[in-house]
C-alpha cells in the first residue's frame, strides 16, 4: 500500500490523498463540521474533477465501519482475523523482496523465536500446503495462515520482513 498523503487545509479542515494498488487515486476531506468529502480527480487532468459524494458525520462513520469490515469480511480477504479467546489467525501475503524468502521455516527458527504457527500456505494459483514443515522454504508472492497470540504474531511479522536480523 502507497502512503497516504495528509495536509491541513487551514478553515477547511484535513485532505487525505489514496492511491490504490490498482492506481485509482481518492482525495478524502474531512471538514472542520464533521462533513466529508470524496473526489475522484480525472487521471488525464489531475486538477479536475470526475466525481464528488458528502458525507455527513454519521453516514461517513457507517461506511468506514463497512470498509473497514465491521458487519463483514470477505472470504477472499489477504488478512483475516479471527480471534478464539487468545488464540488469532491471521493471513501474511510473503513479498518478494522480503529478507526471509527462501529461507526456510527451520531456519528462520519460527516456533522457538515467535511462539507461533505456520499452519499452512497458500499460493497464488489457489492451491496449498497444509501444515508446512521446518524444511519448508517461504516463496515470495504466497499467503501463510499463521497462528498465535496477537503479540507472537507482531513478533512474527517482524521476523518475516526482515528475515531474523
Amino acid at each position: 500500500m502507497k502512503p497516504i498523503r495528509e495536509s491541513d487545509l487551514p478553515g477547511i479542515g484535513r485532505k487525505y490523498e489514496i492511491e490504490t494498488q490498482s492506481r485509482e487515486r481518492f482525495v478524502i476531506v474531512v471538514h472542520d463540521d464533521g462533513r466529508r468529502e470524496i473526489y475522484t480527480p480525472d487521471p488525464h487532468d489531475p486538477d479536475e474533477t470526475v466525481s464528488v459524494a458528502t458525507f455527513q458525520d454519521d453516514e461517513a462513520r457507517a461506511i468506514g465501519a463497512i470498509l473497514g469490515g465491521m458487519n463483514y469480511k470477505p472470504k477472499a480477504l489477504e488478512t483475516i482475523e479471527v480471534a478464539l479467546n487468545d488464540l488469532i489467525i491471521e493471513w501474511y501475503r510473503i513479498d518478494g523482496d522480503y529478507p526471509s524468502v527462501g529461507l526456510s521455516i527451520g531456519e528462520l527458527d519460527v516456533r522457538r523465536k515467535t511462539g507461533a504457527s505456520i499452519i499452512a500456505v497458500v499460493y497464488p494459483d489457489q492451491t496449498h500446503q497444509i501444515n508446512p514443515g521446518p524444511e519448508y522454504k517461504l516463496k515470495g508472492g504466497s499467503t501463510l495462515v499463521v497462528a498465535g497470540e496477537r503479540n507472537q504474531l507482531k513478533v512474527l511479522k517482524q521476523l518475516l520482513t526482515h528475515g531474523g536480523r
